[in-house]
């Protein structure tokens, strides 16, 4: 056997893929270079044929070192049994069970001897098979003691779908998206707020609307605003305060000079984007002026329900609320969240330097977990506003974290640092493309049993009815991209999926929240399928719902999905049908020459040509449109609104840009600084939307389409 036959039986042990297939059908082979780097990034030596031969067999061994697996994941009401290994003239030793919310009790299982062995260490292993009794849904534990020390499996239990909302069983629902930020009001500081949400939820009831669609809401980086990606967050555990209210904030009352502050920046209530530095730098001063309100009234009477309410707060997001606030703290301090550049004893959380600065700093981090207070009471506030609809209010949730962030910071261990996820070249991005955010290391999970990965479902399911997994692939497989290689040289590492889709299903039904799966792009063979056994609503962007140059008929959509016409990395329907789109790509210089412009056009226009077909063909096409329009009119907006409005689809959402005719899209893939990402405010307010010809004929379309 060759090395790289070695190395590649090294990698395939590892759920590094030998190969992948592209969209277009051709196959791309995983460089040993790829593979290599790959392997380091997972922490598995692989540079020499002596590393190879070695952490190979350190793989191979590895489950006879387990006396028992760190964690279990069932699916409730099937048997399952765990593997004991005991060593030769050992005893199995006792254990313990303690189901979740118990005390912990003896349990004198019947062991199950099985035909296999190692020897190891000039010692002989055997394994057993322990079967696990009937347990409920939830995280429970199983402890094992012998004389060689103590070793724990947590036991995960989980329902065998995810849940679904009631109504939707019965009845077709549609919803209205927008991204918060981009939310019009008199007094927002230039910036929509959980009041802004409270209000889009409220206009929404008024619509019929059975859900309101919003951004990831995830808290981005302190020191620099203009970092403004949702999808790039410093912590997806946390939220961004930016979006607090200072007006709904108790403490504002007693802070004369907010009034005089936010008078001063009224006029950014009308800017066409938000401008990240100013918003940050007025509610900064506003954040202080309110904690020290806040911090005058703990010190004065500790006993107020208010500072019991904030106690009892911190005391339950535990540690990873007080890594949050020292990060954010910590990024103050060194004018920079880019941790690796800090001071060496402050590079990782659980240093001496940082346990004195928690101690010389404390209301420093106080302040930000105040900040993190106030997120949840206004979003929970919102949330109270969403109760009566049938969906409620539908989250997002990032594929990962920034490498500079609060979460890779804070937990360096479960993330591959010298890797990034991206995804492989498909015909939307030529060379590939590589998102920023850096994989968390399945092999460390496992031996984590999960718990990361609990606490950010928990933490983004809180006060959602719905919750869209951004490339919801990342539970079967991700494209790793090794730090200093193209994104073209990247390759698929394997996820497990059955244990993280249990854990999703538990999280779900615990907090009635409908999980939506975005599986757009390069989907694996089955996965949707998988998805969809499991309750795990599909995401249909009715751009993307062709086969053969013809758009679908609805009734081929799935039932179990959530279908819209664009989404935030695509044009508006407007954008899109009188292709701004192109020109705005053209200015920001993603073609390579006229010919390549060219051909975006004349694929555009067979695109909209084949809608129309589509809408004629369901009878729903307007009068007099002509064979290639190039402007959309409101009857033709309101038709293919309909249109995708029948598929069977249990959810539609609604664009509010759409109702607003809005040309520019939220995000542009590929670029940074030549176009506005995530900045662009919606040019209309609540009476202009109400009084528009195009929202009244657009909705009227989705609600007799859904009825």
């Amino acid at each position: 056997m060759t090395q790289d036959d070695l190395l590649f039986r090294l990698s395939r042990k590892a759920g590094i893929f030998d190969d992948y297939w592209d969209v277009r059908g051709h196959r791309h082979a995983t460089s040993r270079e790829t593979a290599q780097a790959v392997l380091a990034a997972l922490g598995i030596a692989a540079k020499t044929p002596a590393e190879i031969a070695m952490s190979l067999r350190q793989l191979e061994e590895e489950p006879w070192r387990e006396k028992l697996p760190p964690v279990a994941v069932i699916r409730h009401g099937q048997s399952a049994s765990l593997p004991v290994v005991v060593a030769d003239g050992k005893s199995a030793g006792g254990f313990w069970l303690q189901p979740e919310g118990e005390e912990i009790r003896p349990w004198h299982p019947q062991l199950d001897a099985t035909a296999d062995g190692c020897y190891l260490d000039g010692r002989g292993y055997h394994r057993f098979m322990l079967t696990l009794p009937p347990l409920p849904y939830g995280y429970h534990r199983l402890i094992r003691e012998d004389d060689d020390g103590r070793e724990q499996t947590v036991l995960i239990v989980a329902p065998e779908r995810c849940y679904l909302p009631p109504v939707l069983e019965r009845q077709r629902v549609f919803g209205i998206s927008a991204p918060l930020y981009a939310l019009r009001r008199p007094g927002n500081l230039g910036m929509g707020d959980f009041t802004d949400l409270k209000d889009l939820i409220r206009w929404s009831q008024r619509q019929g609307a059975a859900a309101v669609g919003i951004n990831p809401l995830h808290s981005l980086f302190p020191t620099q605003p203009n970092l403004a990606s949702p999808y790039s967050p410093s912590s997806r555990q946390f939220l961004n305060p930016l979006y607090l209210d200072l007006t709904q904030v108790e403490e504002f009352a007693a802070c004369d000079g907010l009034t005089v502050l936010m008078a001063s920046k009224a006029s950014a209530a009308d800017a066409a984007l938000v401008d990240y530095e100013r918003v940050s730098h007025a509610k900064n001063t506003a954040f202080t002026m309110l904690y020290a309100a806040f911090r005058a009234l703990q010190q004065h009477d500790p006993d107020h329900g208010r500072i019991k309410a904030y106690n009892a707060f911190v005391e339950q997001r535990g540690e990873a609320l007080r890594r949050f606030a020292l990060h954010a703290a910590l990024c103050e301090q060194f004018a920079s969240c880019d941790w690796t550049r800090w001071p060496e004893p402050y590079r990782a959380p659980d240093t001496a330097a940082c346990d004195a600065y928690c101690r010389q700093q404390s209301e420093r981090l106080d302040f930000h977990m105040y900040l993190q207070w106030l997120c949840e009471q206004q979003l929970g506030s919102a949330a109270d506003q969403a109760g009566s609809m049938a969906v409620g209010i539908y989250g997002d949730m990032a594929v990962s974290s920034a490498p500079d962030g609060a979460d890779v910071w804070g937990a360096q261990h479960l993330f591959a640092s010298d890797a990034r996820i991206g995804a492989p070249p498909d015909p939307l991005a030529e060379h590939g493309q590589e998102w920023g955010v850096v994989p968390m290391n399945p092999r460390a999970l496992r031996r984590d049993a999960y718990r990361d990965v609990i606490a950010v479902l928990r933490a983004n399911m809180r006060h959602f009815g719905a919750l869209r997994i951004d490339h919801a692939m990342e539970l079967e497989r991700l494209y790793w991209i090794p730090r200093g290689l193209p994104p073209g040289a990247g390759t698929y590492l394997a996820y497990p999926f059955s244990d993280l889709a249990a854990i999703v299903a538990l999280e779900s039904v615990r907090n009635r929240c409908l999980i939506i799966g975005e599986d757009l792009g390069t989907v694996p063979q089955g996965f949707r399928e998988a998805m969809g056994e499991q309750n795990m609503f599909s995401y249909r962007v009715l751009y993307f719902e062709e086969e053969g140059g013809r758009y679908k008929p609805p009734r081929d959509y799935p039932q179990n999905a959530t279908a819209c016409v664009s989404t935030h990395d695509l044009p508006t329907l407007r954008g899109f049908w009188e292709e701004h789109d192109i020109a705005d790509r053209e200015r920001a210089g993603q073609f390579v020459d006229e010919e390549e412009r060219l051909a975006a056009q004349r694929e555009r226009r067979r695109a909209k040509a084949a809608l129309l077909a589509a809408l004629l063909e369901a009878g729903l096409l307007p009068e007099a449109v002509p064979e290639v329009a190039t402007h959309l009119s409101v009857a033709l907006a309101a038709a293919l609104h309909q249109f995708l409005g029948t598929a069977p689809s249990r959810l539609m959402m609604v664009q509010l840009d759409d109702l607003a005719g809005e040309v520019a899209q939220i995000n542009m893939p590929g670029t940074t600084d030549t176009y506005p990402n995530w900045r662009r405010r919606i040019g209309q307010d609540w009476p202009a939307l109400d009084a528009s010809e195009l929202t009244r004929a657009i909705l009227l379309a989705v609600q007799v389409a859904r009825s």
